[in-house]
């Protein structure tokens, strides 16, 4: 089982920045691909950034194209945490912020949240215009 813990969401103002940050469980978290999904109300949840698992330690990333150039995903294997640094926020980037762990297919990265296994409770993000 792993257990994965989003924090470090608030309000920023547009042009700002913060850091979301996803702690994780479990001794195996190395091998996972994981990524950042959001959803705002009464919108689907949708892909924002992943990374994939690599034994070189050099990871594939992927973007929506959206945050494309604003945002940055990373991890840190020896904290079990993955982060995703949001800059140029806009209020358009409102939405619950949700990381979520692939366990099957960790060398690639999904950009579909149906092929993601393990999923945190979320934080919020708000950017006010």
């Amino acid at each position: 089982q792993v257990q994965l813990v989003e924090s470090g969401g608030g309000l920023v103002q547009a042009g700002g920045s913060l850091r979301l940050s996803c702690a994780a469980s479990g001794r195996t978290f190395s091998r996972y691909a994981m990524g950042w999904f959001r959803q705002a109300p009464g919108n689907e949840r949708e892909f924002v950034a992943g990374i994939n698992w690599s034994a070189g330690r050099v990871y594939y990333t992927n973007y929506a194209a959206s945050v494309k150039g604003r945002f940055t995903i990373s991890r840190d294997n020896e904290k079990n945490t993955v982060y995703l640094q949001m800059n140029s926020l806009r209020p358009e980037d409102t939405a619950g912020y949700y990381c979520a762990a692939e366990t099957n297919t960790p060398t690639l990265v999904a950009v579909s949240d149906n092929q993601y296994d393990y999923w945190g409770q979320g934080t919020q993000v708000t950017v006010s215009s």
